[in-house]
C-alpha cells in the first residue's frame, strides 16, 4: 500500500452535478482536494481527516480509500494488479467481503465478471499468505471493496463509509421515493444556506421532511453521520478506535450545544403538507435527530398556505410533486399556478427555491427566474430554480391584464352566441345544444349545454403547442363560462376531445354514475357528462332524430350502431310498430335500456341486440324487412369484439348494400357518418336512389361547422311495372 496514514488518497463519490459543492465541502472539513471528476472528487487526508469526512460530509455518497490506480490490457492483468495488493495487511480474514464493480471496457464487458475477477484475486492472496480465505457476503459485508474501470484504467479501493453516506439513520418513515438526504443537503447549500443563517426555513410541500431537516442541520452545524450505526473503516487495520470515539464525542457535544442554543429561537423551520401521514413521518424523522422542537410540521394544503412573517425574510425551499409521466402534468398546472399566487402574497422580500423536472410546470408559477441549476434526482434531470420575490408597495395589487382581457373576450363571444341562438331555441323548445365550437382558433373547445349543465371538451392540441399555454387557455375559457352563466361546483364538466381509436369510445373516465334526463322533442334522454368521453347524445344529429320521429308512425325501425338508442326512442314515441337496435357495446346498450325505461317503451316490441353490426347484417337474427333504417357507423373501429377493422370510407358500400337488403321495397335508409373527408361511393348511386340531405340535417347551433356530419336518404330504385 502506497498511502501513508497521514497522506491517504480517497475518492469521494457524489450525485452528478454536485462535484463542485463537494470539493468545497471536503476542503472545509480539512481534506486536500486533488481533482474533480464526473460523479466525485479525489482528496488527500490523514486518519482523523477520514473520520471527519465520514462523519461530516453532507454531500458524498461514499468515501473510498484508493489502493491502486493502474492500467491493464486484459482480465488476467486486472487480476494480477488486484492480487498484488497486500490485502491481509488491510483487514483480517474473518471479515466478510463484497465487491462493488463499476464500468466496463473491451476486456471486462460485464460488471459481474469484473467483480468475480477482483474477488478471486483478493481471496487468492489471502489463501497464499494465510492458507485461508474470507467469506463473501454480498448483502451485508464487513468490508466493501470497490473497483472501477474506464477505458484501460483501473481503480481499486476499500469503501471506508461502509454503506452510502446519504443514509443518515433518521429517516425511518416517509414516502417510497423521497429526496435522498445528500441531494437535499446539496440543494440547501446551493441555495446559499450556511451555518448560522438566521432566515426562517419554509417548505409548503415538506413530505417526510428531508429538505428541512438537512437545512436545519446545516444551519446548526450538526454532523450528518451521528446516527449511523457503523462505518466501513471499523473493520480495517488502520482504524484507531480511541481517536474515532474522541472525534465522535466532540461532534455529539457540539450537536447538543447547538440544539440547546437554538431552542429560544424555535421554530427554525416550518413544514406543511396536506397528507397527515407525511406530517407525522416528518415529525418522527426530525425527532430522531433531536430537532423535534426546532422544526414545526403542520397538516395544511397549499390553498390554505399562509405565513405571519415574524421572521422576515424567509428562505423557502420546496420540492413540489412534478410526476414522471406527461399525462400527470395537466393535473399539476393548477397546483403550480396556485404556488405562484401564494409566493407573491406571503413571501415578499424573500428568496424561494423550487425543484422540478418540467419546464412547463415551472413556467406556470408565473414568476421570473433569478437563477437555476441542474441536478440529478436519481436518473432524472431536475432544475433547482431561484425566484426573488420583490416586496410590493402598500395597496399594490398583482394583476395579469392580458389574462383578464382574454377572459373578457371569451365572455363576449359566449354572450354573442347565446343571444344569436335565443329565439331559435325558444321557438323549437330546445335546451340541449352546442354553444361554442372553436369559434376562436386559439381557444379550441366545444361547449355544449344540457339544460342547466355544461360540457366543455377541449380538442387535443398538437404537440407543437406549448403545454402551459394550452393549460392557461383552458383555465381562461373555463373561468369565462362560469362567469357568463353563473355556474357553481359540478355544473361544468371539462374533458379533452381527441380522435377515438378502437375501444377508446367505450373507456370509462370516471365512476360517478350521474345520469340525468333532458328533453328533446317528445323524448326524455339520459345524459352522463362525467363517466365517458361522450355524453350519451350526439347533438348534431338532433334534426335526424326528429325527422325519424315524424316518419316512424306504423313502421318497423332498425337502428344500426345504435349507441344509446336515442333515435330509437324517437321512433317509438313517433308510433313505430316495432324496432331493433344493434350495437357491440354492452355499456351503450345498458344506457339504451335506461332511455327505454325512462320513456316507458315496451321492450317486447323494441329489442336491443348486442352484436357486431357487419357480422349481424350478414346473418340477421330477426326475420322480415324494415320500413325505416338508420345507419350511423363510426369512422373507424378496431374493437377487440369485432372480426377485423371497420374503415367507413373503405367499407361503407358493403355496409350500405347489406343494410339495403333488409329494407322494404318502399322503405327508407338514412345513412350518416362524421368523417370530414368522406366521399360516397359512386356505385351506390347506380344501384339505389340517393339524395344528399346533409344541409337539412344541420341545425343553427352547428352552422359554423357544417361538416360535423354528412347524411343521405337512400331508397330502392323504382322497378318497372311498380307504382
Amino acid at each position: 500500500m502506497n498511502n501513508q496514514d497521514n497522506n491517504m488518497l480517497f475518492f469521494a463519490s457524489c450525485p452528478k452535478g454536485v462535484e463542485e459543492l463537494l470539493a468545497t465541502e471536503l476542503a472545509a472539513l480539512g481534506a486536500e482536494p486533488e481533482r474533480q471528476t464526473v460523479g466525485g472528487v479525489f482528496v488527500r487526508t490523514d486518519r482523523a481527516g477520514m473520520y471527519r469526512l465520514c462523519l461530516g460530509s453532507r454531500l458524498a455518497n461514499r468515501l473510498v480509500l484508493v489502493l491502486v490506480q493502474t492500467t491493464f490490457r486484459n482480465a488476467d492483468e486486472l487480476y494480477a494488479a488486484v492480487r498484488a495488493i497486500e490485502w491481509p495487511a488491510l483487514f483480517a480474514c474473518q471479515h466478510s467481503i463484497a465487491v462493488d464493480f463499476t464500468g466496463s471496457n473491451d476486456a471486462i464487458r460485464h460488471g459481474n465478471y469484473g467483480a468475480q475477477r477482483v474477488k478471486d484475486a483478493v481471496v487468492d492472496r489471502f489463501y497464499a499468505d494465510q492458507d485461508r480465505r474470507p467469506d463473501v457476503n454480498p448483502k451485508a459485508p464487513d468490508v466493501q471493496l470497490y473497483a472501477h474501470v474506464r477505458r484501460n484504467r483501473l481503480l481499486v479501493g476499500i469503501d471506508v463509509s461502509g454503506s452510502s453516506l446519504h443514509r443518515r439513520g433518521y429517516r425511518l418513515d416517509g414516502a417510497k421515493a423521497p429526496l435522498k438526504e445528500n441531494l437535499a443537503a446539496a440543494l440547501a447549500m446551493r441555495a446559499g444556506l450556511q451555518q448560522g443563517d438566521q432566515r426562517q426555513l419554509i417548505d409548503p410541500f415538506c413530505g417526510s421532511g428531508t429538505l428541512l431537516i438537512e437545512a436545519v442541520m446545516i444551519r446548526l452545524g450538526i454532523a450528518p453521520g451521528l446516527l449511523r450505526e457503523r462505518f466501513g473503516f471499523e473493520c480495517l487495520a488502520l482504524h484507531d478506535d480511541a481517536l474515532w470515539q474522541q472525534l465522535h464525542s466532540d461532534a455529539v457535544r457540539q450537536c447538543r450545544e447547538a440544539i440547546a442554543a437554538a431552542g429560544a429561537e424555535a421554530p427554525l423551520a416550518l413544514g406543511f403538507d396536506q397528507d397527515a401521514r407525511m406530517v407525522g413521518a416528518a415529525a418522527s424523522n426530525a425527532a430522531r435527530v433531536g430537532l423535534g422542537e426546532l422544526i414545526e410540521f403542520r397538516q395544511r394544503a397549499l390553498q390554505d398556505f399562509s405565513l405571519v412573517q415574524e421572521h422576515a425574510p424567509v428562505l423557502l425551499l420546496t420540492n413540489p410533486p412534478y410526476g414522471e409521466r406527461l399525462q400527470d402534468r395537466d393535473g399539476l398546472f393548477p397546483l403550480y399556478r396556485l404556488l405562484g399566487d401564494k409566493l407573491r402574497e406571503y413571501c415578499q422580500g424573500s428568496q424561494v427555491w423550487v425543484l422540478c423536472s418540467d419546464a412547463h410546470l415551472l413556467k406556470s408559477i408565473g414568476l421570473q427566474k433569478s437563477k437555476s441549476y441542474p441536478f440529478y434526482n436519481g436518473a432524472m434531470v431536475v432544475e433547482w430554480v431561484r425566484y426573488d420575490i420583490y416586496a410590493r408597495q402598500q395597496g399594490e395589487q398583482v394583476r395579469d391584464e392580458k389574462y383578464d382581457e382574454a377572459i373578457t373576450m371569451i365572455e363576449n363571444r359566449l354572450r354573442k352566441n347565446s343571444k344569436k341562438l335565443q329565439k331559435w331555441l325558444e321557438r323549437n323548445a330546445i335546451d340541449c345544444y352546442r354553444l361554442y365550437d372553436a369559434d376562436m382558433p386559439e381557444y379550441a373547445f366545444a361547449l355544449d349545454r344540457y339544460h342547466d349543465r355544461f360540457h366543455m371538451a377541449e380538442y387535443a392540441p398538437p404537440k407543437s403547442v406549448d403545454a402551459y399555454a394550452a393549460f392557461m387557455r383552458r383555465r381562461q375559457f373555463e373561468q369565462a363560462v362560469r362567469n357568463v352563466f353563473g355556474l357553481t361546483g359540478g355544473q361544468l364538466v371539462v374533458k379533452e376531445r381527441k380522435r377515438q381509436k378502437g375501444r377508446e369510445q367505450y373507456q370509462r373516465q370516471d365512476q360517478r354514475q350521474e345520469f340525468f334526463p333532458v328533453r328533446e322533442g317528445r323524448a326524455e334522454l339520459m345524459i352522463n357528462l362525467t363517466d365517458y368521453l361522450d355524453t350519451g347524445l350526439f347533438l348534431d344529429h338532433r334534426p335526424v332524430r326528429l325527422m325519424i320521429a315524424e316518419m316512424a308512425a306504423g313502421k318497423r325501425f332498425l337502428n344500426l350502431f345504435c349507441y344509446t338508442a336515442a333515435a330509437t326512442v324517437h321512433a317509438a314515441l313517433g308510433g313505430a310498430s316495432e324496432s331493433v337496435s344493434v350495437d357491440m357495446s354492452q355499456t351503450y346498450l345498458d344506457w339504451a335500456a335506461r332511455n327505454f325505461a325512462r320513456n316507458r317503451l315496451d321492450t317486447r316490441r323494441h329489442q336491443l341486440l348486442r352484436a357486431d353490426v357487419m357480422k349481424w347484417l350478414a346473418a340477421p337474427t330477426v326475420a322480415g324487412k324494415f320500413d325505416l333504417i338508420f345507419l350511423d357507423p363510426p369512422s373507424f373501429s378496431n374493437s377487440k369484439r369485432m372480426e377485423g377493422v371497420l374503415d367507413i370510407q373503405r367499407d361503407h358500400a358493403l355496409l350500405v348494400g347489406m343494410a339495403m337488403e333488409l329494407l322494404a321495397d318502399d322503405g327508407l335508409l338514412l345513412f350518416s357518418n362524421n368523417r370530414r373527408d368522406f366521399r360516397l361511393d359512386d356505385g351506390l348511386r347506380q344501384k339505389f336512389s340517393v339524395s344528399d340531405i346533409s344541409r337539412k340535417t344541420i341545425d343553427a347551433d352547428f352552422e359554423r361547422n357544417p361538416k360535423i356530419h354528412q347524411c343521405w336518404r337512400i331508397t330502392h330504385l323504382q322497378q318497372p311495372g311498380k307504382n
